[in-house]
């Protein structure tokens, strides 16, 4: 693999080549490919030096002696408290240049935790999730606070995807050494970090974690279930904000954004590769020339492939002159559509992936919108019970659907329009399409009463199919623990 374009012009404003970077040591270090690049600021890449597989990471612009040092001081302190971590190989700068580089040592057959958890099955899932607490309950009675809690950075070494043999706290620039760590910032640090697992699976083993860090952190009682599970609701809450509500609508690691006096135009860094046109006047003649799925007054919906790749792309119309004016100061449907995808992603709920998001501007004001998707070659919902040949495979489509339901109540989502056509379903698995009218509620008795609604439209669907509409009802009844939002949508009697 190559250089990512982002990683290739952070090199070109220092006048560095990948093949040869000389370091002030007198020593050659050859990037292969990246892993994570910050524009102008920072760029981690799978490199060899010296004959050896390293992770080099470089530090640019005024501030890049700053972080490399924060970065070296946080590892060192994780390797002093004798926590595992990747060692330090060295600590120099490029030659004739500010730039800093810190090269760190290779830990074969690795993955960072986040994607371990993604693809593991359940029992190694658990084992994982198990053995993060434990490290960060370690951490803690150090007095090392990471303050960039995340699963990915945490390094699983594995000889295949469902067994571990080691794991590595990683990224020193986000670790801080703190005097003393009382109980609430303690379990704060902690619900950070929980924050990033699956609803059920959190429920079902927060209290066996909570003890195990407390026997390690050698508390005499352990926390309140109740009260950590709001903790790690509330941080949850706020991450997925930030990250969608804010973070996609500017440049990042994920997107990549340009702004004119005529358009918002974002990007999805992983479809970079793709030649998505970039202006409305374009995607309207591709749109034109494409098969229409949907031709109405304020959306008009066509596929059309792009490099050998199906695309959706979903034009929100503007009607008249008051409608307009009406979209002033309220995001466009499609930067709607745009963050909730984002939304999902990050809380691992299954959708199509976003691929662009483009707004057009006139004087200031929103015009024409356009949300593009990649396109799922998968059945809807009635066409996939239509296709089900047994019980067993109907039995576990109808718990994945109520599952998928349940995590949205969870983290207070509603998706709006909760009909079959609007959840397709690939690989056994439901997959939420058209998300225009999601939203996460900021007040739990907003998101219930929205929730109901929900439950309410989704069950619609199977309401000429007795057989199929109790299956739902038995498989609600089972894994709502709460059974009052489904008493408030009918599902069951009082």
């Amino acid at each position: 693999m190559a250089l990512s374009a982002s990683a290739l012009a952070l090199l070109a404003q220092h006048g560095l080549h990948a093949e040869a970077i000389a370091l002030a040591n007198g020593t050659q270090l050859q990037l292969l490919t990246d892993v994570r690049v910050v524009p102008s600021k920072r760029l981690v890449a799978k490199a060899v030096w010296q004959g050896q597989n390293v992770f080099a990471k470089l530090f640019a612009g005024t501030q890049a002696s700053r972080y490399a040092q924060r970065d070296q001081q946080g590892i060192l302190a994780l390797q002093a408290a004798h926590i595992a971590t990747p060692t330090i190989l060295a600590f120099d700068q490029v030659q004739d240049s500010g730039v800093r580089v810190m090269l760190i040592e290779a830990i074969e057959d690795s993955q960072n935790a986040e994607v371990f958890y993604t693809h593991a099955s359940s029992k190694p899932r658990l084992h994982l999730l198990s053995q993060l607490v434990g490290i960060v309950a370690q951490q803690h009675q150090a007095g090392i606070l990471q303050t960039d809690m995340y699963l990915k950075n945490f390094l699983v070494q594995s000889s295949d995807q469902n067994a571990m043999n080691h794991i590595y706290s990683i990224d020193g620039d986000g670790i801080r050494k703190v005097a003393a760590l009382n109980q609430h910032q303690a379990l704060q640090n902690l619900s950070v970090l929980l924050s990033k697992i699956d609803v059920i699976e959190l429920e079902q083993h927060l209290p066996t974690w909570l003890a195990l860090y407390t026997k390690t952190r050698g508390w005499s009682g352990s926390p309140d279930v109740q009260h950590v599970q709001q903790m790690i609701h509330k941080q949850r809450a706020e991450m997925a904000s930030r990250y969608a509500d804010r973070k996609v609508f500017r440049q990042c690691t994920d997107v990549q954004v340009t702004l004119n006096s005529q358009q918002f135009f974002a990007r999805s860094t992983s479809f970079l590769h793709l030649p998505i046109p970039a202006t409305a006047k374009a995607l309207d003649a591709v749109m034109q020339q494409s098969a229409l799925l949907k031709d109405g007054n304020t959306c008009t919906v066509a596929s059309t492939p792009v490099a050998g790749q199906t695309i959706v792309i979903k034009r929100y119309n503007i009607k008249n002159l008051g409608h307009r004016f009406s979209r002033i100061w309220r995001p466009s449907r499609a930067a709607v559509s745009w963050a909730n995808a984002y939304r999902l992603q990050l809380l691992a709920i299954p959708t199509a992936k976003p691929i662009a998001l483009l707004e057009t501007r006139y004087a200031g004001l929103r015009g024409k919108a356009y949300f593009l998707s990649e396109y799922l070659d998968a059945p809807d919902l009635v066409e996939a019970f239509s296709d089900c040949s047994d019980s067993v495979s109907r039995a576990a489509l109808v718990k994945a659907i109520v599952q998928l339901c349940y995590r949205l109540w969870r983290q207070q989502i509603s998706h709006g329009d909760l009909k079959a056509s609007n959840i397709k379903v690939l690989a056994g698995e439901p997959v939420l399409i058209d998300l225009d009218s999601m939203q996460q509620h900021r007040y739990a008795f907003l998101a219930n009463r929205a929730h109901i609604k929900d439950l309410q439209r989704l069950m619609q669907n199977w309401k000429d199919d007795t057989s199929l509409y109790n299956a739902f009802v038995k498989s609600f009844k089972v894994i709502y623990a709460d059974h009052a939002p489904l008493k408030q949508a009918g599902i069951l009697s009082d």
